[in-house]
């Protein structure tokens, strides 16, 4: 029967399975390594597939039309060179970015501040208060169900008004319909003026609490210390100009901090999208790393799985010896050991993949974990296959080879 023959190869894995099921325990340890390393990775990529499932999510609901400043010292300079006081972002140079950057259409400072917040006897210590302009509701996207969104002249004229969200409302024990009361918000009284939609989390918050409250910025200002800190969010005119609206950005706020020449920026302009490649390029590293490891496991499986094949040419060399009298060739003889090994490999990728699954499932049932999308994508089991048979290949071609070059007769002689 030759090679090209598809009964050999039938009749060849239902040997190597006989040889496996004979072996129970030897085959399964000797497959451990292959076992653990694919398991391991499995629910590694699943965790990784499913943070950045949610991550990307969450990027992509701030839109690719969105840009964010942020004061920033330079890299390893010395804080008294390039104090607070300079780096931080001031009022002026807000308006002036709204002012003088054609190709940002909105945009909005964003500032927080703890306070105690207290509707009658209802307290919350230390909640966030977040400071915004109008402009807000279009940078965020986020919704007013209810009562009135801000509206400029709540700035102009530091009104002590303030948004809520749903959390709020329920924490502090407020009515069904919360617009038209009143809560105090670090002593001070404030007339809620609406109610916005509650979002699942706030990827730049700092609440605790899921109760949220802005008020404006101006108002929010006045909570604070002189040098507070506060970011921008601006929204571009489209994607397609992200790239000069930065540019406008930077060379704005150098002219007006004066930095020349080779000075380093003392701020950060950032894109949306360039937090969503940075992330990707996070994970993949994490992958590489992980593969890393599974390759070590694989090693130390496919050691064992040679060593295996070794004892098992030893075991069965009178067999080989009596195959080869009545005509098996060595292609033969080496193409049978080779399937066992690979046989072997790949039935410990399986149940690896089997206890990833199951690794998976548990990952993804972790509650508040964020990460019910963990799941095993199909390139990963493909790996894990591909790797499984490669190692198969590698480790069990010294055994095979050892097998095919036996001399029948001295082969029929060994006891």
């Amino acid at each position: 029967m030759t090679l090209l023959n598809p009964l050999f190869w039938v009749q060849a894995v239902a040997l190597a399975l006989g040889q496996i099921w004979a072996n129970k325990i030897r085959s399964l340890l000797t497959a451990l390594g292959i076992i653990v390393g694919v398991a391991s990775v499995s629910a590694v990529i699943a965790a990784l597939s499913g943070l950045k499932t949610r991550v990307l999510t969450e990027f992509e609901s701030f839109g690719a039309n969105r840009l964010l400043i942020f004061p920033d010292r330079p890299s390893g300079a010395p804080r008294n060179l390039y104090p607070w006081e300079e780096i931080r972002l001031k009022e002026e140079e807000l308006r002036e970015i709204g002012a003088n950057c054609p190709s940002i259409r909105t945009l909005t400072p964003i500032t927080t501040v703890g306070a105690s917040v207290q509707h009658g006897q209802t307290v919350l210590d230390g909640l966030s208060i977040t400071g915004i302009w109008a402009a807000w509701h279009d940078a965020e996207n986020r919704k007013v169900i209810a009562g009135r969104p801000f509206v400029p002249i709540d700035e102009d004229n530091a009104r002590q008004v303030c948004l809520i969200n749903e959390e709020a409302a329920t924490e502090l024990r407020l009515p069904r319909d919360p617009v038209g009361e009143h809560i105090l918000i670090g002593g001070r009284r404030f007339l809620i003026v609406g109610v916005v939609e509650t979002v699942q989390q706030q990827m730049f918050g700092m609440n605790t609490s899921s109760a949220e409250i802005f008020v404006p910025f101006a108002v929010a200002a006045t909570l604070q210390e002189p040098d507070f800190f506060f970011r921008i969010v601006a929204m571009v005119r489209s994607p397609d100009v992200a790239e000069e609206a930065k540019s406008e950005v930077r060379f704005l706020l150098r002219r007006m901090r004066g930095l020349r020449g080779a000075d380093p920026d003392t701020f950060s302009v950032t894109a949306i999208d360039q937090f969503i490649e940075q992330f990707k390029a996070l994970a993949a590293g994490i992958t590489a790393v992980a593969g890393g490891i599974v390759g070590v496991s694989l090693l130390v499986g496919g050691i064992g799985i040679m060593n295996i094949m070794l004892v098992a040419v030893s075991e069965r060399t009178r067999e080989i010896g009596l195959r080869k009298a009545v005509g098996a060739t060595p292609v033969a003889i080496l193409a049978q050991f080779l399937l066992e090994a690979v046989t072997l490999c790949l039935l410990g990728g399986l149940i690896g993949l089997l206890f990833g699954q199951g690794l998976a499932l548990v990952i993804s049932s972790i509650p508040n974990a964020g990460l019910e999308e963990a799941k095993i994508p199909g390139w990963a089991v493909a790996m894990s296959f591909g790797f499984s048979a490669a190692v198969g290949v590698l480790f069990g071609m010294f055994p095979a080879i050892k097998a095919a070059r036996l001399d029948p007769i001295e082969a029929l002689r060994h006891e």
